[in-house]
């Protein structure tokens, strides 16, 4: 049975960071993702990485967050840095079924999703 664990989140104040940890189990995966939901908000595309070690972050958080995946890649991590009040959210981690290699964005890319972590930053 496959299984997201998302760990490491709380409360931060702005200019802090944070580093959020995914451990998946059941199987490996070529896409792994963060995604993110602020009260009152879509859920929104953060990061993405592949088992090859490739990595990208959308526009809003570029410079300031790094995903990667440890050496067995079962685990995914999001380093957060300079975070913003803005950055509040629950982080959601996700899992893409599928042995396709591509950026993928919409949620509906993804099947598995873990329970999500709260992220809170204040000012």
């Amino acid at each position: 049975q496959v299984q997201l664990v998302e760990s490491g989140g709380g409360l931060v104040q702005a200019g802090g960071s944070l580093r959020l940890s995914c451990a998946a189990s059941g199987r490996t995966f070529i896409t792994m993702a963060w995604f993110r939901q602020a009260p009152g908000k879509e859920r929104e595309f953060v990061a993405a990485t592949w088992s090859g070690g490739s990595t990208y972050s959308a526009d809003s958080v570029k410079g300031r967050f790094t995903s990667s995946r440890d050496n067995g890649k079962t685990t995914m991590y999001l380093q957060m840095n300079s975070l913003k009040p803005e950055d509040t959210a629950v982080y959601y981690c996700a899992a893409d079924a599928s042995l396709r290699v591509g950026l993928r964005v919409q949620q509906d890319d993804y099947t598995y999703w873990g329970q999500g972590i709260q992220v809170t930053v204040s000012s």
